[in-house]
């Protein structure tokens, strides 16, 4: 029952980390069309590029992603099934009904990654002390 729990806080840390690069990315294409000045936080930007960066390198490089391995073995460790399925697989078809094939997922864990770059060059971060940081 204790490892159920452990699998169950994995999906839990899971989707709060899919939510912060999707919501967000909405936050910064909000922000630049009404001007927010706190989506230029260096901070919040690089922390957000990193975020989708690993994912997007994870489906590069073909890597299953940590948490997903994380919870299967946890999954097995407490006797349950385990679909062998990606998280984001599993949440899509589970929240959204979506029923498309892993590549998919793929391309649109690479394409999110290159509009948060964009966003980077349309609406870049403002570096730590410089001084349109300090008066933004």
């Amino acid at each position: 029952m204790f490892y159920a729990y452990l699998a169950d806080l994995v999906v839990f840390v899971h989707v709060l980390y899919a939510a912060f690069v999707v919501v967000g990315f909405l936050l910064i294409v909000i922000g630049m069309v009404l001007n927010w000045k706190w989506i230029r936080n260096f901070w919040f930007r690089l922390a957000h590029m990193i975020a989708i960066g690993i994912v997007a390198i994870e489906e590069v490089w073909n890597v299953r992603c940590p948490l997903t391995v994380w919870e299967e073995q946890l999954r097995v460790m407490a006797n349950q099934a385990v679909t062998g399925e990606t998280f984001m697989t599993r949440f899509m078809r589970s929240v959204l009904f979506w029923d498309c094939s892993p590549t998919f997922f793929t391309m649109a864990h690479l394409g999110i990654a290159m509009l948060i770059l964009a966003t980077f060059v349309i609406a870049p971060p403002r570096l730590p002390g410089s001084r349109k940081a300090q008066t933004a």
